[in-house]
């Protein structure tokens, strides 16, 4: 059975702040999230290859949620690969990640990500800052048309 697209695709190694998210997501109700802990498994989702060569893809998440210090790819190398693809492309790439590094957040910017945010440090405020992200994604951002008027 070919599944749909999550709306949300947490992209994190770290399993405290996945569930953290998952908690924060299941809060607002939103529930269609999928989370994967590296680097080539969300590779392997978007471009339906390895394990998920079965999927549509054509049918992406609304949102990425990006973490950068991620096993096998790291994150910018997949915020590369997402935006050197017709299919990925358009998707929005929030980069969610504990580096405060000015050349991190640099070089994720010139490949096209769509905002930085800094994972705060305490409960409550990671779990606002996911939130808000969310809520901004999923509620007010318009996607592109596909076809220019």
């Amino acid at each position: 059975m070919i599944e749909d697209a999550p709306d949300i695709l947490i992209v994190d190694d770290n399993k405290y702040d996945a569930e953290f998210v998952l908690e924060a997501l299941n809060k607002h109700k939103l529930t269609k999230v999928k989370v994967l802990q590296d680097g080539s498994e969300a590779l392997d989702y978007l471009f339906a290859t390895g394990g998920y060569s079965d999927r549509d893809t054509r049918k992406q998440p609304k949102v990425i949620v990006l973490d950068l210090k991620l096993p096998k790819v790291n994150g910018v190398e997949v915020l590369r690969m997402i935006r050197s693809d017709e299919i990925t492309k358009r998707v929005p790439v929030v980069v969610f990640t504990s580096s405060n590094e000015d050349v991190d957040r640099i070089e994720c910017y010139r490949l096209g990500a769509n905002s930085y945010i800094v994972k705060p440090a305490d409960y409550d405020s990671f779990v606002k800052a996911i939130a808000e992200i969310v809520f901004y994604w999923m509620s007010h951002s318009l996607p592109p048309s596909e076809t220019p008027h």
